[in-house]
């Protein structure tokens, strides 16, 4: 906050107001139209806005708040200066503002708008000559067309009469001789904390002796001046009291441990939204996304930016924050940043008129019409249901309906009443109490005396006559509650649901402690390195969190106001901590005490705030006992005959009396000189420490890069050269934050498959990258709005792209528009190949456009983002779209992101980094939508015939499901079909019947892609099918690979993505067949080496969040996975010598196992054991015969394969081994030394294999279709 600077006269950070400040028309320069404002010559002149001015202020400058004369005056009358006449309603109006300086903190600013009668002779004439110009404009208008364009008259004419000049003439003139012309005029405020009770009661105080029929008390420099100088802001956790015109005025400040002041009343944001509204436009503002507030209410923008603000405690916005928008600065509304401004709607006109630049991320809240446009797809706030739930009851207590109330928190009609009760009658003049009085006595001999007796008479009277009893009756004849008890109400509600909200922050991130990452020893180094760090652990985080909470907090982890956070708490351990964070801190450390739970333990269940009790007492406390009391105003030495009363002018201020404070030090300027003393002290310890500030301002401000130096706008310096300045800062900020976030996703994928080889450990989530993805589609979209001519539907990079397709798809009859990418041609050793897919930007396009499912061109250009990072296209087609230069002139001003051309290039540069990695964010995004697939067989041609002339089938098997068996057409080896997206391709299963005369088939391999994303996968077999061949196969499962598209070749060969594992190659079978004949046999120490390996990947498996565990069939069937490792078992010593040229299998030994335990009593040394060997057995023959029996053509090797898989699910196999170990077929079948003989290997075995005891394993149904177990 702004209130912590140096000291200054009357040691000012202290002071409760900084400024006073009056704004009107200056009579000298008379009328100015304000072109900034958005001039509309169409309007009648009392309807247009002139320029205001700021006419005097005092003081004249403070060095730590100076005061910046342009935005003052702007933000005082953001439609500058108004006319009214005798006819017009001229009710005054009080609003507040909010000026935001380059280091965040802020200033807070409160007006009072009323009209002041025009004497000046000059702007009278001046506004009738307007007048007749503009008549005669209309006039010939009218008679050119029948009907009438009028804005301004659209409120005021009935429209069947719009055309009767008479009429128009009547409701839309001047005459100088008739009428009575009036101007706004505005008194101000300037505050360092946003007492926006205590300064409304001031101001309208104020305005009351300006428009009453009897002079104030005292002169009103006496109260300004008491006000800049004598009123100290209230100490933490106290209250003060100090005077206005007529009566006092009580304000308080929090304590160190409650929430930080907030004056605005969220009563009022909640009636104008509605509970459900307000929570999600909340949510929206947490997510940081583009949130624009519509009111005609300037009041209301401030109330509703403020209130929502204040419930992010323990966060505070980071971006740009603009709650009144003056008309001048609505080229604002392009930022390509988060932003939360404020518009105010001109009477009449239609949302559907405003023209946003983009709407892709943007909140869109009409306040006055009670009605909200969200965004697409963003997840809901935890709990959302509970938590409404919670806020309605405590609104209900208050008596607030919880869908809102719109028309009961006008807070104009309410300013309207105070200041129009009947101020003759005003019987509370006598405020001063009788005590105060004799003070005057002691001015005997001061020059005014004879003004102050009479005063002092006038006073004395309305003492007398006073009678308190009548007002009370008549407020309780309308039920309503006296204004204190009112405001007392409101401080209650208000701080009751600021309770709720922060307790739900504090159950969220009870245990945040735990994941900061304190990487750096000292406070330089941490800000030096800060962007290459990491501070927050986020993975670790998220994977301890309820999985309800998820989509909402990887989201909210990812924005920049949680990094502060974070950044704040590491800035802790070196210097004071944020006020914020200390609240927020003590509060955790309180819920620790109250329930010792065990911090891993993180469970959804919905805890209520138990403090709002305590909360509103300490609040009605303060208010109740007032702790400290401001000086009474009391006359200045001032001139005589100056300030001369006017009833219902604003008098011209004596400038020497208000420009300084008094020169002794009053009784609180001492106690602020304590708090400087040790503010010094603070200060030198901070610099011995070792960062001067500048320097570490300079570090924050770039540690917290993105869209902070926007914060606020500048709003005194609108030349063009100032506007294309910050549009620079705009491109500036989109390439830094396109290089983080591109590096960001790399660094999170690269580290997740590093994992998968087994470097370190995992740290993104499937649902993190979710969130990553969708991060950078809305980079990319605030991107392509950044400095667009004319906007055109809600997705400027959709609208772009259909203009590129429109004009492509012309030129696409007279030339074959070029294949972007190299062929993609897949060669095998018999020539047989994909057909190469086309590749085009536009194909791409109409992939989207056919899917039915997206109903928004937001959602097309995210389908169609997702679609080409999956393809690895993105820069590449991205590239193409630029590459039209003349639609891009056409389409964006010159200034826009896209036509920097430097930028441009080093943006697409790191959207290519991008293609070093896998990403299936369009398959695993859009499950339900019907994707084509191009199937090839590849035979080995030198050993077997290609084409087989039995009739074969296949069937495709995915993450999401399978196609079910499909017939191959004969003679052919390639087909096309189309299904629901089957996800990741995981195993094919390829048969055939065994008919006719060639039946024997050796296949190489099966490919298939996906004809949509490009996704090819290949399935190695290499065995033959066909019965008396081989293991006598008719049907094979095999497990498939993703293989990388030629274009990423050379890309792969510096960063290659991991490949998943292959399914078992030919070259790796050790079945006697083998067709290599060449292989090496591992050994015994090999072999266990590959068991551990295999068990201890599925072991890592089941120890990832589910979401991103990828394929257990491959762990179990894949080249390295559990099958292949205990068939390398099996194999170690096994008698493979041909008996009669027949080739021996493992199931061989199997079967001759069961035949065994079928027909012999085991003998066992205890009964329990003989038991358990008996039911073992058992089971083990019952899978056996089952596997044998299944009405499917496997062969051996497949069986073998389907036993291991059951063994593993139903936890089998640490019982069948010892069995298998034991039997008596094995000394026939095994040599001496092999695996299986010796009882060692085989425990150890066991205990490796009982490892997965506790794992629920679900097999793929194609790898044991058929089987009945």
């Amino acid at each position: 906050m702004s209130g912590s600077g140096g000291p200054g006269p009357g040691a000012a950070p202290c002071r409760f107001a900084h400024y006073f400040v009056l704004c009107g028309i200056d009579a000298e320069s008379g009328l100015e139209p304000d072109e900034l404002a958005g001039e509309n010559f169409d309007q009648s002149p009392l309807r247009r806005t002139f320029k205001s001015k700021v006419l005097a202020h005092y003081p004249q400058n403070i060095e730590w708040n100076p005061f910046d004369q342009d935005a003052v005056n702007m933000l005082c009358m953001p439609k500058g200066l108004s006319f009214r006449t005798q006819a017009d309603n001229r009710d005054p109006q009080l609003h507040s503002f909010i000026i935001t300086r380059e280091d965040g903190s802020r200033t807070y600013g409160f007006v009072l708008t009323f009209y002041e009668e025009v004497t000046s002779k000059q702007i009278c004439t001046a506004m009738q000559t307007l007048y007749q110009m503009h008549n005669a404009e209309q006039y010939s208008s009218v008679c050119a067309s029948s009907s009438c364009s009028m804005d301004s008259l659209a409120s005021s004419i009935d429209e069947g009469d719009a055309t009767s000049l008479a009429k128009l003439q009547r409701y839309n003139s001047y005459d100088i001789s008739r009428d009575t012309l009036y101007v706004s005029k505005c008194i101000c405020l300037i505050t360092p904390l946003p007492f926006m009770q205590a300064c409304k009661k001031f101001l309208i105080q104020l305005y009351k002796a300006v428009t009453s029929q009897q002079p104030p008390p005292l002169p009103l420099e006496s109260y300004i001046h008491n006000i800049l100088y004598e009123v100290p802001l209230p100490p933490p956790g106290r209250s003060l009291k100090f005077y206005g015109v007529y009566e006092p005025i009580i304000c308080q400040r929090p304590g160190p441990n409650e929430l930080p002041l907030s004056d605005y009343p969220l009563r009022e944001v909640f009636e104008l939204l509605g509970l459900e509204n307000l929570v999600q436009v909340f949510t929206c503002v947490l997510l940081e996304m583009q949130i624009l507030l519509y009111s005609q209410d300037y009041q209301r923008l401030m109330t509703v930016a403020e209130g929502i603000t204040t419930l992010l405690f323990p966060f505070q916005w980071q971006h740009v924050y603009v709650p009144i928008l003056p008309a001048s600065l609505l080229h604002f509304l392009d930022a390509p940043v988060p932003y939360l401004m404020g518009l105010q709607s001109k009477e009449g006109t239609d949302r559907s008129k405003l023209e946003l630049p983009q709407e892709a991320n943007l909140c869109f809240v009409d306040i006055d019409n009670h009605f909200i446009e969200l965004p697409e797809e963003f997840p809901q706030f935890p709990n959302k249901l509970e938590f409404i739930q919670e806020i309605s009851e405590v609104l209900l207590q208050f008596g607030i309906p919880p869908e809102g109330n719109l028309h009961c928190s006008d807070s104009a009609t309410k300013l309207k009443n105070l200041v129009l009760s009947d101020l003759v009658n005003d019987k509370k003049n006598g405020n001063i109490p009788g005590n105060a009085l004799n003070m005057y006595e002691l001015l005997k001999g001061n020059e005014t005396i004879a003004r102050l007796q009479a005063l002092a008479k006038r006073t004395g009277v309305t003492m007398e006559k006073m009678t308190i009893t009548a007002p009370l009756a008549e407020k309780e004849k309308d039920g309503k509650l006296p204004c204190e008890e009112l405001e007392l109400r409101d401080y209650k509600l208000n701080v009751q649901l600021r309770e709720v909200f922060a307790n739900r922050f504090t159950q969220m991130f009870a245990d945040y402690e735990a994941f900061v990452i304190q990487a750096a020893p000292d406070m330089e180094s941490w800000l030096t390195n800060r962007e290459q760090m990491q501070n927050f652990d986020k993975a670790s985080f998220l994977s301890d969190q309820p999985e309800p909470y998820l989509p909402f907090l990887s989201h909210f982890i990812e924005t920049q106001m949680f990094a502060t956070f974070i950044d704040n708490k590491i800035i802790s351990q070196w210097e004071e901590k944020d006020p914020f964070l200390r609240v927020f801190d003590s509060r955790i450390e309180k819920i620790r005490l109250y329930n010792v739970r065990a911090p891993a333990l993180r469970t959804s269940n919905y805890q209520k705030c138990s403090t709002l009790k305590e909360a509103a007492q300490s609040i009605e406390q303060r208010l109740m006992k007032i702790d400290h009391t401001a000086i009474h105003p009391h006359l200045l030495d001032m001139k005589i005959g100056q300030g001369k009363y006017e009833q219902g002018f604003f008098p011209k201020l004596q400038s020497d009396v208000l420009a300084t404070g008094p020169t002794n030090n009053n009784r609180w300027a001492s106690r602020s000189t304590t708090t400087q003393r040790r503010k010094d002290r603070l200060r030198q310890h901070s610099e011995h420490i070792g960062l001067d500030n500048d320097l570490r301002e300079k570090y924050m401000q770039e540690a917290r890069s993105l869209g902070k130096n926007l914060r606020q706008p500048k709003l005194s310096d609108l030349s063009p050269a100032v506007i294309a300045q910050t549009n620079w800062k705009f491109v500036e900020g989109l390439l830094k934050e396109c290089r983080m976030k591109t590096k960001r996703m790399l660094v999170e994928k690269m580290g997740h498959e590093a994992v998968e080889l087994g470097h370190g450990e995992a740290n993104i989530t499937g649902l993190e990258e979710n969130t990553l993805i969708a991060s950078l589609c809305d980079l990319l979209e605030r991107i392509w709005s950044h400095g667009l001519q004319v906007k055109q539907g809600k997705s400027a990079l959709w609208s772009h792209l259909l203009q590129y397709q429109e004009r492509e798809e012309k030129q696409e009859h007279s030339a074959e528009s070029p294949v972007a990418i190299g062929t993609e041609r897949r060669k095998s050793d018999t020539g047989i190949t994909l057909p190469t897919l086309r590749v085009s930007l536009i194909q791409d396009m109409r992939h989207v456009q056919n899917m039915s499912e997206i109903k928004t061109d937001v959602g097309r250009a995210r389908a169609w983002i997702r679609l080409s990072l999956e393809k690895k296209l993105l820069s590449q087609h991205l590239k193409q779209l630029l590459s039209n230069q003349a639609l891009a002139k056409k389409l964006y001003k010159r200034y826009a992101f896209l036509r920097c051309e430097e930028e441009r290039e080093q943006f697409l540069y790191h959207l290519l980094s991008l293609n070093a990695v896998d990403y299936f964010c369009f398959t695993s995004v859009f499950t339900t939508i019907m994707i084509p697939y191009r199937s090839v067989i590849i035979p080995i041609k030198k050993l077997s015939n290609a084409i087989t002339t039995s009739n074969p089938w296949i069937c495709v098997s995915g993450e999401l499901g399978d196609t079910g068996v499909m017939q191959i057409p004969k003679n052919h080896l390639e087909m096309t079909f189309e299904c629901q997206n089957l996800g990741k391709l995981t195993t094919v299963q390829i048969g055939h019947d065994n008919s006719g005369l060639l039946a024997k088939w050796l296949v190489d391999c099966v490919m298939v892609r996906n004809e949509i994303t490009g996704h090819t996968y290949k399935f190695p077999c290499g065995r033959w099918l066909g019965k008396g061949v081989d293991d006598g196969s008719l049907e094979r499962i095999l497990i498939g690979e993703l293989v990388s598209s030629t274009s990423d070749e050379e890309l792969a060969k510096q960063c290659r993505t991991p490949p998943q594992q292959k399914s078992p190659t030919t070259a790796r079978r050790l079945s006697i067949t083998s067709l290599t004949g060449k292989n090496t046999k591992p050994n015994a120490g090999q072999i266990q080496e590959g068991i551990g390996e295999a068990v201890n990947n599925i072991v890592k498996h089941f120890h990832k969040p589910e979401k991103e565990r990828g394929s257990l069939t491959i762990l179990l069937c894949g080249e390295n996975g559990l099958v292949a490792a205990l068939e390398q078992v099996f194999h170690h010593g096994f008698k493979s010598a041909r008996i009669f040229h027949k080739n021996v299998f493992i199931w061989d030994f199997i079967e001759k196992a069961v035949a065994y335990f079928e027909t012999s009593d085991q003998i066992g040394d205890n009964e329990e054991a003989l038991l358990l060997q008996r039911s073992s057995c058992k089971t083990f023959c019952h899978y056996v015969n089952a596997i044998n029996t299944a009405p499917r053509n496997i062969g051996k090797d497949g069986k073998f394969q389907i036993l291991v898989c059951l063994g593993t699910r139903d936890h089998l196999l640490p019982q069948w081994i010892p069995l298998l170990a034991e039997c008596p077929p094995i000394t026939r079948m095994y040599e001496e030394n092999a695996l299986l003989r010796d009882r060692m290997t085989v425990n150890s075995l066991i205990r490796v294999l009982q490892t997965l005891q506790d794992f629920n394993i679900i097999l793929e149904g194609s790898l044991i279709k058929g089987v009945d177990v």
